[in-house]
């Protein structure tokens, strides 16, 4: 086990942010680990469970898996164009980038690969920058997303809020130190340096640029970071255990079974940060006039409002809609 020590500035404490929602990619090659963990938590088997209960999700979930068995393996590398920056933006957003990956990228990132592990023929394609083969990778990733994490979006996203809520107090209220000494249980934070407890010894050093702090539902024990220093920096670290399915999922069903599965998805959705009809589709992988009906019910609800923000509409959630996704009372009582 070695240790990954990532090297702030004054300039880069003032630049470190902390992102409200998971990444999609991110979250696709780390439940993929999780799949392969012959000794899963009780979190997670509970996850799994709930896959195989649909045999229809198998077949497009296994599309996706043979292809991540081969280029993210788990160990100390896989490459970094599997988890572009634009993914931040969504899976669409992600998946295009992934496809329209440089030539040379891709090649310097695959040989490296290849330096850790035999690689099939196929992959030959890729690091040529063949475009049907970049595209039928694009199909296959979004083929496992739609079967092992799209049904379960609801679920994810309160744990996420849950642990961006915590996250975010403490960078109010104890600025970027704070919020770093607030991480303890995953890292150690001794200025100027964060340690993170990693497969193999790494120096990250920001120089200006900051970190983005990106919460995961699939992230597991220790936060990872990008093998390319020279890209924008990001680590992704684990929602705390007690936001995870064995604590959320009587809340959740709770949600769905009184809103609907869809309109509670919205809802979850919209308690990360307020988003336009069009972003909310793209995001819930619905059809925006069915993201307009589902918004128009829970605004009617008093759950979210809706302004108008240049050509297009926002939704935010209300205290109201919070208290619901949270299970706590909506009034005080004598």
């Amino acid at each position: 086990m070695g240790t990954l020590r990532i090297h702030f500035t004054a300039d880069d404490l003032a630049r470190t942010t902390l992102a409200a929602t998971s990444d999609p990619l991110w979250e696709v090659v780390l439940s993929h680990f999780r799949l392969r963990e012959r000794s899963r938590r009780p979190v997670f088997r509970s996850w799994t469970d709930a896959i195989r209960s649909r045999p229809e999700r198998m077949a497009p979930l296994k599309t996706g898996a043979r292809l991540l068995d081969v280029l993210a393996p788990m160990g100390p590398y896989w490459p970094d164009f599997l988890t572009p920056h634009e993914s931040k933006d969504g899976l669409d957003s992600g998946l295009d980038a992934l496809m329209s990956t440089p030539r040379a990228r891709l090649r310097d990132e695959l040989e490296r690969l290849a330096q850790h592990r035999r690689l099939p023929g196929w992959v030959g394609s890729i690091a040529a920058g063949d475009a049907e083969m970049l595209t039928r990778v694009g199909a296959a990733i979004r083929s496992y997303y739609g079967a092992a994490i799209a049904p379960h979006h609801s679920l994810i996203h309160s744990a996420v809020a849950a642990d961006h809520a915590q996250r975010a107090r403490d960078l109010l209220e104890h600025g970027t130190e704070g919020l770093l000494t607030g991480m303890s249980t995953l890292m150690r934070w001794q200025s100027p340096v964060l340690e993170v407890s990693y497969d193999l010894d790494a120096e990250l050093h920001l120089q200006g640029r900051g970190l983005k702090l990106v919460p995961s539902y699939f992230c597991q024990r220790a936060p990872v970071a990008l093998a390319d220093p020279e890209l924008p920096p990001v680590l992704i670290y684990p929602v705390e255990q007690r936001y995870r399915w064995t604590t959320a999922t009587a809340a959740g069903r709770a949600v769905e079974a009184l809103l609907g599965r869809t309109r509670a998805a919205v809802l979850s959705s919209l308690a990360m940060s307020g988003t336009t009809t069009t972003e909310l589709a793209r995001t819930l992988q619905i059809s925006p006039a069915s993201a307009s009906r589902q918004t128009t019910v829970l605004r009617e609800a008093g759950l979210i409002v809706t302004v108008r923000d240049g050509t297009s509409v926002l939704h935010t959630i209300t205290p109201l809609g919070v208290a619901l996704l949270e299970g706590r009372p909506l009034l005080n009582t004598p």
